[in-house]
């Protein structure tokens, strides 16, 4: 699986868990990814923030990441999450991101699969959900290539406490 010489690419390249000495590539791969996906720009400090979430003693989110010759060149993250519907475990996949020079030589594919197996394995977590812009034909193709389905959803964001009460005040104050 991670490390196997038959990967996809350029010889040399692995996937392999992301290290701390990774952090800051890692940063420099979300904050492309964002701008790829028209997200606003990630946090100055995301190397910094990323550390404990992926390399505390009970880690919140794991890292793979495409390793050719000490240059990353994509990745991947992901979390152990909860349906109650299921009534069980799956992984969330946040993130999945290939540079573009390396599109299309099969590393989201193994980064996929390698998530995949790190699921089950690792976590014995046997399902990933995750989501993608509606936009991104590619990305859907893609997904729908490899089995995924989609699942008819909306993914909504709203912010939480102090932020939202202030609001609420503000309403209820207006006349």
């Amino acid at each position: 699986m991670l490390n196997d010489p038959a990967q996809p690419g350029r010889p040399g390249a692995t996937i392999r868990p992301a290290s701390p000495a990774d952090l800051p590539a890692i940063a420099r791969l979300c904050a492309a990814h964002a701008a790829f996906e028209r997200a606003d720009p990630v946090p100055e400090d995301l190397a910094t923030r990323l550390a404990p979430a992926l390399f505390s003693p009970h880690p919140r989110a794991w890292c793979l990441v495409v390793d050719h010759a000490g240059e990353l060149t994509g990745y991947a993250t992901y979390s152990r999450e909860f349906s109650t519907w299921q009534g069980a475990d799956h992984v969330h996949l946040d993130c999945l991101f290939v540079t573009e020079p390396h599109r299309r030589a099969g590393w989201g594919r193994a980064l996929l699969d390698a998530v995949q197996d790190a699921a089950a394995s690792a976590h014995g977590i046997t399902h990933l959900q995750w989501q993608t812009p509606d936009w991104n034909t590619d990305a859907i193709r893609f997904y729908r290539r490899t089995g995924a389905r989609a699942l008819p959803k909306v993914r909504f964001s709203l912010p939480a406490g102090a932020g939202r009460r202030g609001e609420t005040e503000s309403r209820a104050m207006t006349p």
